[in-house]
């Protein structure tokens, strides 16, 4: 089983003169040398680098405390989640399910192997409480694939407690400089060594760290054009590019379970189908509707105990806010077995056996594929400004019908269809009005807002209908148990019809407002 930590450091250069004296550091009371350790670590990654360009390593390591794989993904500068797992002959399945939206079909080749010679201080405080973990590490990096080199250096570590407050590094490296030792300019071993040990030949092509990965049968898409977004294809590429490696980048954070994770892979897959349809004119719907398609399946796999978990947090806040003496029977137990008749462990994990699957490998793939090769119509090379703003106002002009129509509508089953329909053509104008932000400013800023301001009408309105449907549920079964009131499930619905006519009354005048100030 793995586990995760996070891991707070930062790497100096070093003369080979060993560690300055951290006494006099603010802090700091004691500094224990911890001895010489040997390791042996051996990093993998494609053999064109995929993982190395997303500033990811992974790794297995023998020697010192930590010995096994190690995984370790960006947070920010200098800060990196660390996913371990027990030292074995071969890469843990877990571990290489969470790289896998980077890799794709390639193998994972050992690329390069570090040899470091560590010597090791901690830096205690007046309590004996560790307060970092300072290292002089020897290093001599060797490339394991043809024509590689080898290249050796010296550096300092200096890696945060768990725990710590990270402005204590601050106070360190104050005292490093001033013994004139300074940063360094790789953010890793792994980006020095790949660097310095790269074959001869490949030296003129030095690596951003940026790019497409894993274009049509899995080779790198081909480099994007320099300079700003000039023509309407441009602008909206740039759009559909933030959320395809939204897509890829939050892969790993969804099969770990990162909080809020599934939500915004989502998102991403309904802004991406959100910006095919909209731009429609741009980039060939017969090309990008079957994607289109694939990423409704794909939200779908994702939302499959989401909506579930949405519903659950509304009937509880709302149970909890009642009286004790308005709660009557079992409806906090059967309201927690309702919501797990969706839930559990059988939907998370057939989410990432779908993640595992050859369909979203193969999205993954066509998406690349699209973005390096766009299937483009006559308006992508048109005027910008008039094709995007055109674009807008064609979503919008679907969110003022279907608006119109819900306040034609008396309340009821056809006014909740059409607030619902709106809801969704409201959030396809926003994403579109975010693509075109870039290029149209601040009108394309103030309709954003707009749009989110309706959404959140529409979405409290749509969210008592899904809540009163629940709780009709919930209401039939209590009703059906013997000795069982149904009482406090009325009593929630009708709750719920009111925040729904509070929403409806609210409608006319946010869609006054928002008409008026119509940006475009």
């Amino acid at each position: 089983m793995a586990d995760t930590k996070r891991e707070i450091e930062r790497k100096y250069e070093s003369d080979e003169s060993g560690l300055p004296d951290l006494t006099g550091v603010a802090g700091v009371a004691t500094v224990i040398d911890k001895g010489v350790a040997e390791l042996d670590a051996v990093y993998y990654d494609t053999l064109d680098e995929r993982l190395a360009a997303a500033s990811i390593t992974l790794r297995r390591r023998t020697g010192g405390s930590d010995a096994g794989w190690h995984l370790k993904f960006p947070v920010s500068s200098g800060v990196r989640d660390e996913i371990r797992a027990p030292l074995s002959d071969t890469l843990p399945d877990e571990l290489a399910g969470l790289v896998r939206s980077r890799v794709r079909a390639a193998e994972l080749v050992p690329l390069v192997r570090l040899l470091s010679t560590r010597a090791v201080s901690e830096l205690l405080d007046a309590d004996g409480r560790l307060l970092a973990e300072a290292s002089v590490d020897a290093v001599v990096a060797e490339r394991l694939t043809e024509k590689g080199r080898t290249a050796q250096w010296s550096e300092i570590e200096v890696e945060l407690a768990d725990d710590g407050d990270p402005a204590f590094l601050d106070k360190v490296e104050k005292k490093l400089r001033k013994a004139g030792v300074r940063p360094s300019d790789s953010p890793s071993k792994l980006a020095r060594a790949l660097q310095e040990t790269a074959p001869a030949k490949g030296k003129k092509a030095k690596k951003d760290g940026k790019g497409d990965k894993g274009g049509k049968g899995g080779k790198p898409a081909e480099a994007e054009g320099p300079g700003e977004p000039v023509t309407p294809v441009d602008h909206v590429l740039v759009y559909v590019r933030a959320q395809r490696d939204a897509i890829v980048e939050l892969d790993p954070a969804v099969r770990r379970d990162v909080f809020d994770s599934v939500h915004s892979m989502r998102v991403a897959t309904r802004r991406l189908r959100s910006t095919f349809k909209s731009f429609g004119k741009v980039l060939d719907r017969a090309i990008t509707d079957p994607i289109g398609e694939e990423l409704k399946w794909l939200a779908g796999e994702l939302g499959v105990d989401r909506d579930q978990e949405v519903l659950t947090d509304r009937l509880t806040e709302a149970l909890d806010a009642l009286p004790e003496s308005l709660v009557t029977g079992p409806v906090h137990a059967r309201l927690r077995a309702w919501s797990r008749k969706d839930g559990g462990t059988g939907p998370r994990t057939e989410l990432i056996e779908a993640l595992d699957g050859p369909r979203y490998l193969e999205l993954l793939e066509t998406l690349d594929a699209v973005i390096a090769d766009p299937p483009l119509l006559k308006a992508a090379h048109g005027d910008p400004e008039k094709v995007i703003t055109k674009a807008i106002r064609k979503d919008f002009a679907k969110v003022a019908a279907l608006v119109e129509e819900a306040l034609a509508q008396p309340p009821g089953a056809d006014r909740d269809l059409a607030m619902h329909e709106a809801r969704k053509k409201t959030k396809r104008t926003r994403y579109a009005a975010e693509a075109a932000r870039p290029l149209l400013g601040k009108a394309a800023k103030a309709l954003v807002k707009d749009m989110k301001s309706l959404q959140s009408v529409l979405g409290e309105h749509q969210d008592s209908v899904m809540a009163r449907e629940a709780l009709r549920d919930l209401a039939h079964q209590a009703h059906a148990a013997p000795g069982e009131s149904a009482f406090t499930y009325g009593l929630l619905y009708g709750r719920e019809e009111r925040r729904a006519e509070l929403a409806e009354a609210e409608l006319p005048g946010e869609w006054k407002r928002i008409s008026a100030d119509m940006p475009f």
